[in-house]
């Protein structure tokens, strides 16, 4: 068994460790209750900016702070005058270490924002540059691509708006999800393995919450497989990307609960229609998916059971293409850009 495997179906094991302690969370979402918070950044590069899409999409449509994701370079090179005094700048990282996310949040704080640091290594420079740090708690990661590091960031971060929120509903479905994710690491996605295996480009597709999922996991085909694997919405594929989708052309359709989940049923029925390889993973009640997807206590935690069975499945694609997913070609644990 790979350890990008073994790692990802840690996953549970790491989200019921940040439940059994949530003080620091409770602590940040209370100093964030203080006063309002007009606009929020996020800070990160690769997996770490995908979670960032998540709690981007969870605290706008949740909270209606409107979240950016911020160009790293704007702060460190260009050295620009930010007006963020006050206002939340959260920062996800695995390691901690990359000087220009380093950098960015230092400059930040000297801005006046109220600097977060989502990080798996306590003690790191990224941790000491911020006001505040929220453990992940995932230990440590030995695989190149990251898995339940990733998964740590979405939970922690869904911990986080619904404090700040003081959401009872998804407060309580939160202490359910390990649970959930131990359901979706079992889900069987070996159709998927199959209808992979020779596949040199893709299509992956999401939208809303599970936008973020579909970038994840189009990145993880990159990086494990091989696979030329590009994410979009899926309202923007109907744009410029529809004209690379005829016959044959694989799609991964990302369709979990919420009020997009029509819309991407009907995209994948249209491309279907024109000749497309669809695999469309939805729920149970869903007729025409064929991968499944774990249902959690509350919709917006479904896309973090979503990637577990996806990263499942993708663990075993890359040994079906003869790649060893701890270890891909020309890529470190830890990336340090500047």
């Amino acid at each position: 068994m790979s350890n990008m495997l073994k790692e990802a179906l840690a996953s549970a094991e790491t989200v019921a460790a940040q439940l059994t302690d949530t003080s620091c969370v409770e602590a940040l979402a209370a100093k964030l209750a203080e006063q309002p918070r007009h606009v929020a950044l996020t800070v990160a590069r690769g997996s770490s900016d995908h979670a960032a899409s998540y709690f981007a999409s969870l605290t706008m449509s949740r909270l209606g702070v409107p979240v950016a994701s911020l160009p790293m370079s704007v702060a460190t090179l260009q050295q620009a005058p930010l007006q963020v005094r006050d206002q939340l700048a959260l920062a996800f990282s695995q390691s901690g270490k990359s000087p220009d996310l380093v950098g960015t949040m230092e400059a930040l704080r000297r801005a006046g924002a109220l600097t977060v640091a989502a990080v798996n290594v306590s003690g790191s420079p990224l941790a000491d540059a911020c006001e505040f740090e929220l453990p992940l708690v995932a230990g440590p990661e030995l695989s190149v691509a990251a898995t339940k590091s990733y998964v740590a960031m979405l939970s922690i971060s869904a911990q986080l708006v619904a404090h700040w929120q003081k959401d009872a509903d998804l407060l309580a479905a939160l202490k359910t999800l390990p649970e959930a994710l131990r359901a979706a690491g079992k889900l069987d996605w070996s159709n998927a393995v199959a209808e992979l295996r020779g596949v040199e480009r893709m299509i992956v597709i999401g939208r809303g919450l599970g936008l973020a999922i579909a970038q994840e996991a189009a990145l993880k085909l990159k990086e494990t497989s091989g696979i030329q694997a590009e994410a979009f919405s899926s309202a923007e594929v109907r744009h410029g990307p529809m004209e690379l989708i005829d016959r044959d052309y694989p799609l991964l359709v990302f369709a979990p609960r919420g009020p997009e989940q029509a819309g991407l049923l009907q995209l994948a029925r249209d491309m279907r229609a024109r000749g497309a390889r669809v695999l469309l993973a939805a729920p149970a009640d869903v007729s025409e998916a064929t991968l499944p997807l774990a249902t959690t206590a509350h919709a917006a935690l479904d896309p973090i059971a979503a990637i577990l069975s996806f990263y499942v499945m993708a663990a075993g694609l890359a040994a079906a293409r003869g790649r060893n997913p701890d270890a891909p070609r020309h890529l470190n644990k830890v990336t340090e850009t500047h």
